[in-house]
């Protein structure tokens, strides 16, 4: 029965359907289904790129600096923990082109996983979609149990607090609880239920202080580092005490300071200008963390030896241990700030990511509720809030970004094979609903006597009863009188086909190829003939990938593919196969306790999604068309309506 009966054969069957389930993609146009929700599903739109570099470097600065470089340099990268910070920026910089252009192109809520979805398949984007859940719940409590040791520091010393504020022991379960992490968390969680200008307004206030900070931190640090000779530099261990690997295990635990501009792209739905002013704000903001990050770094480090820096507040006990105390109070302000910032930074994304998980119907529809007055999540919010609260109020940080890590990573991955898939394999078919059955069927019947074709033979399709008197010229009859232009177009058409499946097969060699290489790369433990085999054979997988990609062309489809008019992502297919290499690395390089934990939350992900999210999904009952005839049955709908 025409194009539609083909592409929902089989639906109904057993493990067919289960598969189908996992690969269906939906629509990256949703202006139409936006059309039909209700008022309360809409977010407002209120931000500006001003806006977005403030979530952006508010959302950025803060962790990486405040809290993880002191243990970083101590355990991992020792003085060299400015190229830790270089690396993992660079691999950032690959990624934040890739959100660039799929956030102005599909201008939504979800980020990675709204990506995904529509590139890849519902299988997959729940998998990011839980695994963005992991990352910005538990990337807040690590922020948020940071903040507590520097507000010590502003009341005299680590054990100064008042006693409602100051961590304790809890014998009985051997952990250390943080009330200040989970009231602050509190705090930030009722601004964000407030509105979204008005907690970006707080949120840009503290970034200016942040901002102050550093670049006191850099002017003042440098001062020092000059008048004491950089003492941290001369150390008969070298630049690099752990090796190289240490440096790219570092570079692998930092990579928790370059989430900011995965917030920035979270918003997009809010943005007045999302294809000019998203691009920009992500840029900026990741160009101006990358480098504070890295002047900042390379003084701390300068001014004391890595192994006799402070875990909890490295900054602020480097001034400190120079006889600088009132920068130390200085610094510390600024931490606190900057902590508050980022863990606002943090907690934003969360709920928009439930709430598109829910708009798609793979999460209770109790995330995608919208407050009327606020146009926030409010619901969601509140129950990330009370989850990161408790998170932060018994949980170490240390294991906490590890786990963060993990989501940023396999988010940035996908963000980047979702650009591949987008510009040689978009999707040719995509879901409508039921209830345009009828304008389906009436196109169907318009494109039922379309020949079949197998490279130069042209047969005429008898198609179904009544459907060739149709229209005065039905199309079989055109390619009956006129077989040269039938033949033509039918090879063109053939040729295409052949293009898209050669570019699939690369683009997944290219992820099997970047898998085996870095593993090996990565496993030093293998034995030295085996191991250089499998490099080879990656290195031979991803070059063979790479040079066919580019030699083909890509597809046209991509140019009306969402949001047209704005940015592009530059040399495609090197970049985001660069970005899928360093972004794979670096996942390898993290500990097996970090992947014990995550996938122990991917499992449960695994079951809540073959329980709840696949049976009641959007898409369960859709109708798969032809991207081509989409408008057309949008206007036949709209034609119909009136003899109704």
């Amino acid at each position: 029965m025409g194009f539609v009966a083909e592409s929902n054969q089989g639906a109904n069957g057993g493990a067919k359907l289960g598969f189908k389930s996992l690969v269906r993609r939906k629509r990256v146009d949703s202006i139409h289904s936006r059309s039909s929700d209700s008022g309360h599903h809409q977010l407002a739109k209120e931000l500006s790129i001003l806006h977005l570099i403030a979530i952006g470097v508010g959302s950025t600065i803060g962790a990486g600096v405040y809290i993880l470089v002191g243990t970083v340099a101590r355990e991992h990268s020792g003085p060299a923990l400015a190229f830790s910070f270089l690396i993992a920026g660079i691999a950032a910089a690959l990624s934040a082109f890739c959100y660039a252009e799929l956030a102005s192109r599909c201008p939504s809520a979800g980020s990675a996983y709204h990506y995904s979805y529509i590139c890849v398949g519902e299988g997959l984007a729940w998998i990011i979609g839980w695994a963005l859940i992991l990352e910005y719940t538990i990337g807040g409590s690590a922020v948020a149990r940071g903040i507590s040791p520097n507000l010590a520091l502003l009341f005299g010393g680590p054990d100064s607090l008042p006693s409602f504020l100051a961590r304790y022991t809890v014998p009985a379960l051997g952990i250390v609880v943080d009330p200040c992490a989970a009231i602050l968390v509190f705090v930030v969680t009722a601004l964000l239920c407030v509105g979204i200008k008005e907690s970006t307004f707080v949120q840009s206030v503290v970034t200016i202080a942040n901002i102050f900070a550093m670049i006191f931190v850099i002017l003042a640090g440098g001062y020092l580092g000059f008048k004491s000779g950089w003492t941290g530099y001369k150390l008969s261990s070298g630049y690099f005490p752990y090796g190289v690997d240490g440096m790219l295990a570092g570079a692998s635990t930092v990579f928790f300071s370059y989430i900011g501009f995965d917030s920035v792209a979270s918003t997009a739905e809010e943005v007045k200008n999302p294809q000019r002013d998203l691009p920009l704000g992500i840029g900026a903001a990741l160009s101006i963390c990358c480098m504070l990050y890295m002047l900042v770094s390379a003084v701390i480090v300068g001014l004391v030896p890595y192994y006799a820096m402070d875990p909890d507040t490295p900054i602020s006990s480097a001034f400190a241990s120079h006889g600088i105390q009132w920068a130390a109070y200085i610094i510390t302000i600024g931490a606190v700030t900057a902590l508050c910032s980022t863990l606002m930074g943090s907690l934003l994304p969360q709920p928009r990511i439930l709430m598109a998980m829910a708009r798609d119907g793979l999460l209770p529809s109790f995330f995608s509720e919208v407050n009327p007055r606020t146009q926030v999540p409010v619901k969601s919010t509140i129950l990330t809030g009370l989850i990161a609260a408790t998170l932060a109020f018994s949980m170490d940080v240390e294991q906490l970004a590890g786990m963060v890590s993990v989501g940023t990573l396999l988010a940035f991955t996908m963000v980047a094979i979702s650009v591949l898939i987008l510009r040689y394999v978009p999707p040719d078919e995509v879901p409508l609903p039921p209830s345009f059955q009828e304008a389906i069927d009436s196109v169907s019947l318009r494109y039922s006597n379309i020949i079949s074709t197998h490279e130069t033979d042209v047969e005429v399709s008898t198609g179904q009863s009544g459907v060739s008197g149709e229209k005065n010229t039905p199309k079989g009859e055109i390619s009956a009188n006129y077989p040269l232009i039938a033949k033509v177009a039918a090879q063109a058409i053939f040729s295409e086909k052949k293009r898209r499946k050669i570019a699939g097969w690369m683009i997944m060699l290219n992820c099997v190829g970047a898998l085996i290489l870095t593993y090996s790369a990565s496993n030093i433990g293998l034995p030295s003939y085996f191991r250089l085999t499998l490099c080879g054979i990656g290195g031979l997988l991803l070059l063979f990938s790479l040079a066919v990609l580019t030699s083909i062309e890509q597809d046209d489809a991509r140019h009306n593919f969402g949001h047209t008019g704005g940015f592009i992502c530059p040399w495609v297919p090197l970049l985001p196969i660069l970005s899928i290499l360093i972004n794979t690395y670096l996942l390898l390089n993290l500990g097996a306790d970090t992947w014990m934990r995550v996938s122990v939350w991917l499992v449960i992900g695994v079951f809540v999604y073959v329980f709840y999210g696949r049976t009641h999904s959007s898409l369960q009952h859709a109708v798969y068309v032809p991207a081509s005839h989409v408008d057309e049955i949008y206007q036949s709908s709209a034609e119909s309506l009136p003899s109704e």
